[in-house]
């Protein structure tokens, strides 16, 4: 995998992908917008997930079902989108949880102007508008999909210089207005990142305020866990609050369709549907 899943889509069509898919957990406490008695509690899965980069067909997802994973993300929008969808459809998601698949929805918005993935950029100047805006598309592709309030949203930030000041300051204002829509809109807020960067922004932040109550952590080292290789403090994002994509580029069959996929250790909430 490249250095960012922007370039997703220029890989997957490279190799011709085949076949082409509990209460409220501790990350809420950093969710300082979110009213506590209007919440659906937290549907939470865990156990493995996939990602890839464009939802595989009903039929490659039925064959799959019942192996290794339990739940799959999926790209449900964002101008940095990397894939079409032609897959990805209200009936698609309704057919799917009948047999029992979880849904990981992911939203690729705008991009650091400090780093090298998506064409569509945060700017300082509009980033909170900008942020809030991009949360009302998420919620309202979510809702078309049939993902219910109370699920979540987790925002795709791709790697960027973190020691860039300005940079950084803009991001986590367009993060901090993202969320804090889609806690408005009664949605849970998620980011997946980079350990080395995206990721680390939000975890070591100071000021706590909006930023996302669950964190999706980039760190390829194979190991399915999202407690042994924590980067950070043993007691962030706990309460079912963490994934880890640990392996990329996992060119796997089963039934007889073949995927490319991103493994992930998950530990969080997933999509509440039906």
């Amino acid at each position: 995998m490249s250095e960012h899943r922007q370039s997703k889509k220029r890989r997957y069509i490279a190799w011709g992908v085949a076949g082409a898919a509990v209460v409220a957990g501790g990350g809420i406490a950093a969710q300082t917008s979110m009213a506590a008695t209007s919440w659906p509690a937290q549907k939470t899965y865990t156990g493995r997930a996939f990602d890839t980069c464009a939802a595989p067909s009903l039929a490659a997802m039925k064959a799959w079902h019942g192996g290794l994973y339990g739940a799959a993300a999926v790209y449900i929008g964002g101008k940095n989108r990397g894939c079409s969808q032609p897959n990805l459809t209200a009936s698609w998601v309704k057919s799917l949880t009948t047999v029992g698949w979880k849904f990981i929805p992911l939203y690729v918005g705008s991009q650091p102007s400090c780093g090298s993935g998506g064409s569509v950029k945060i700017s300082a100047s509009t980033a909170a508008a900008v942020g809030k805006s991009e949360a009302d598309d998420a919620v309202a592709k979510s809702a078309a999909l049939g993902f219910k309030a109370g699920s979540p949203v987790y925002l795709d930030m791709e790697s960027y210089d973190t020691t860039n000041t300005a940079c950084n300051n803009a991001v986590l204002t367009y993060v901090r207005a993202f969320d804090k829509e889609l806690h408005a809109k009664i949605y849970r807020s998620g980011l997946y990142g980079f350990s080395s960067s995206s990721a680390k922004a939000i975890a070591t932040a100071t000021d706590r305020t909006d930023l996302p109550g669950n964190l999706w952590y980039a760190l390829w080292d194979k190991v399915n866990t999202t407690t042994s290789d924590w980067p950070w403090g043993s007691t962030q994002f706990t309460g079912h609050s963490r994934a880890h994509q640990y392996l990329v580029n996992s060119k796997e069959t089963r039934g007889g369709y073949t995927i490319t996929v991103d493994r992930d250790a998950w530990d969080a909430p997933v999509a509440i549907t039906g």
